[in-house]
């Protein structure tokens, strides 16, 4: 469910030319394409070569979603608590609730380990377009091309594994008409060093989420490890401890989630009026579902809350999305736009043809609206191990470039991570959670259909979810190594219920896969023509859609008006303590009693909480916000209600990202934590 939700929450809308259509400070740029010339002109910064390769090896990307920075030479990693919540939730026991009261290692053998978190650090970037599209046949059809693109793919990352040793991913850019192989040193040694109260990371509960003023101190503090010692890094973030300033300029590097801007106004409708829709029924159903489960308890609470706040996280940045899409001004924009390019393709024959695209992207939009809602993929951990199981023992018979991505030779390593992983799984949650997967798959295909009669034999969801996850063998990892390492031969006997199950589901869980995969295709290479059309009206240069990979945005700090009133771009520890006084009685806004106990010690006037006009996303929490010296000045945490547009429309007139200042985690480690040994390795 976590994956899924993180997953839910990065789709959102992004490519649009900087030479005419940018906005005031939009922008998610690549790195080996920096806006160099923008931004002399704009702001008179000069963004050489060694700032951005400094910023760039400086930064990271969680595989659990999410991004952060190295911010000692001593391999210490700056994120989110949101982010860390759910190795926070993995770490905890009903003896030591870490969400709730935080945590802090005095030394390096008190630092607690993660069960299976990968942290990756981009190492290089290579275009590899000319090789992908070599390796696809013009005249192929949607499915062969596919095929054929995922194949060239494969074994593009396998060569640059066996060449390199890094993690190697080929990454789609501008709908199709790019490919980028992104080379990444894997951390795979990550502990836990402090983490604040939840109430004091989340302070202001979801009344507050998206909201601005904002007093939160949601950040944690990991290290790195490699050889079972503490990292040593060349490239860290130095520490700027003056507060930010209004009309600043800051930069922004972190990994942006899925977006879409390159989305004509047909993809937009299908947004607007089925997928968000139906993502938003799906979530007020799990919303319900886990706030049901947390009550049975106070331990039942506790295992439910990790996956409750990712919910409604994505719940409320759903509704705001929406919201966008039904103002009719949007379409007004967008189809303003699409227009002008479409009228100035009219004028000849290979614009003709290229205006063709945006008919095949209407057709997409039939085919995934028939597709909407058909899955086999439950979820529920131990039914995604049992189907992971099966899909690697068929998987592994094919040569790597065969195979379904995600299961190649180069992918290996992370599948396997996630697969083994010792966290927890709660069966009474795990029983909960299927036996409603599988009751809304009822709902969806009928209870007289062939498959579900097949599934279902006899039994009512309830029941054959309890008999699932009570028989199931796959809760001992050493159990799912041992299947692992029998291949074919352990899934075809094994009697497992869980590994049935996935069995039979295989060959329409294929089938979906590939009827999703090739419509994906008609819109790659409907969307490489589109903007190709696209370049040729409006000019070359800008940034591409954003693909959880790395980017720089930059922006200035900046308040703005709401309802006629000026919101002030910072907020101090004094608003904090203000406006938990002024909301007694509610739960979300009650400090923590060590914020309250170090009242008098702190420096109530240090900044907290900033917002700036740099262009994120859903991903880019936990991104590192620096001056132009490259030092750290703040972290990314959130945006403003206003900017939840920004997934298909950039606007800087009210949206704002939201950040955590750095002065402000500098003064609550010494003040509040009392953890000055912790404070004096940043940066150093």
């Amino acid at each position: 469910m976590k994956r899924l939700v993180a997953c839910l929450i990065m789709l959102t809308f992004s490519f649009v030319p900087e030479a005419s259509l940018t906005h005031g400070d939009e922008g998610m740029y690549l790195f080996n394409d920096l806006p160099v010339e923008l931004l002399k002109k704009r702001h008179e910064f000069d963004a050489d070569q060694a700032w951005a390769d400094h910023l760039r090896l400086s930064s990271v990307r969680f595989n659990s979603g999410g991004s952060g920075s190295f911010i000692s030479s001593n391999g210490l990693v700056l994120t989110n608590h949101h982010v860390a919540s759910d190795t926070l939730h993995k770490l905890s026991t009903p003896e030591r609730n870490l969400i709730d009261d935080g945590f802090l290692a005095r030394r390096f053998d008190e630092e607690l380990k993660a069960p299976d978190l990968e942290l990756n650090q981009l190492v290089s970037i290579e275009n590899v377009t000319d090789r992908v599209n070599r390796g696809v046949e013009s005249t192929a059809s949607p499915e062969e091309a596919a095929k054929q693109r995922r194949g060239v793919i494969a074994k593009i990352e396998e060569e640059s594994l066996e060449e390199t040793g890094l993690r190697s991913d080929v990454v789609t850019l501008f709908g199709g008409a790019q490919y980028h192989l992104y080379r990444y040193k894997k951390y795979t040694d990550v502990r836990l060093v402090w983490a604040p109260e939840t109430a004091a990371a989340f302070f202001g509960g979801d009344a507050d989420n998206f909201e601005y003023p904002r007093y939160n101190l949601d950040a944690t503090i990991m290290r790195v490890y490699e050889d079972g010692e503490p990292a040593k890094l060349d490239h860290y973030l130095k520490w700027n401890l003056k507060p930010l300033e209004e009309g600043e300029l800051v930069f922004v590097s972190g990994n942006p989630g899925r977006t879409q801007r390159i989305f004509t106004v047909d993809a937009l409708k299908y947004l607007r009026d089925d997928r968000i829709p139906y993502i938003l029924d799906f979530l007020r159903r799990k919303e319900i579902l886990m706030q049901q489960f947390g009550l049975r308890g106070t331990e039942e609470q506790r295992r439910a809350r990790d996956e409750l706040f990712g919910i409604q996280n994505a719940r409320k940045a759903y509704t705001g999305m929406l919201g966008g899409l039904q103002n009719p001004e949007t379409f007004v924009t967008k189809a303003q736009q699409e227009n002008s390019i479409l009228q100035s393709l009219e004028g000849s024959e290979q614009g003709r043809e290229l205006i063709a695209a945006w008919g095949r992207v209407r057709e997409a939009q039939v085919e995934k609206r028939k597709l909407l809602g058909q899955s086999v993929s439950f979820r529920s951990s131990l039914f995604q191990i049992a189907m992971d199981l099966v899909l690697i023992a068929a998987e592994d018979q094919k040569p790597t470039e065969d195979r379904l991505s995600g299961f190649t030779d180069a992918a290996r390593d992370s599948l396997l991570r996630s697969l083994l992983s010792t966290a927890p799984i709660y069966e009474d949650l795990e029983q909960v959670k299927l036996a409603d997967e599988i009751s809304m798959w009822v709902e969806k295909r009928g209870a007289d259909d062939d498959l579900v009669m097949k599934v279902l034999d006899g039994k009512s969801p309830r029941q054959l979810a309890a008999s699932l996850v009570t028989q199931t063998g796959l809760l001992p990892v050493e159990n799912r190594q041992k299947v692992l390492d029998g291949g074919q031969k352990a899934i075809s006997e094994s009697v497992d219920p869980m590994i049935r199950l996935a069995v039979l589901l295989e060959d329409e869980y294929r089938r979906l896969r590939a009827a999703n995969e090739e419509v994906a295709e008609t819109e790659r290479q409907a969307y490489a023509l589109v903007t190709k059309g696209t370049n040729q009206v409006r000019g070359t240069g800008g940034y591409p859609d954003a693909t959880f990979t790395l980017r720089l945005a930059f922006g200035v700090v900046s308040g703005y008006e709401e309802d006629g009133k000026e919101i002030e771009p910072t907020t101090n520890f004094a608003g904090a303590y203000e406006h938990s006084a002024s909301h007694q009685g509610q739960d979300d806004f009650d400090l923590p009693q060590s914020w309250m106990d170090a009242q008098e010690k702190v420096d109530l006037s240090t900044q907290l909480n900033f917002v700036c006009t740099a262009d994120i996303i859903g991903g880019n929490s936990g991104s590192p916000v620096v001056d132009r010296n490259g030092d750290l000045v703040g972290l990314i945490f959130d945006g403003n209600i206003q900017s939840l547009t920004s997934d298909y429309l950039y606007t800087d007139q009210q949206a704002r990202a939201v950040s955590v200042s750095g002065v402000g985690i500098i003064e609550a480690l010494r003040s509040v934590y009392s953890a000055d040994d912790l404070a004096d390795q940043i940066g150093r």
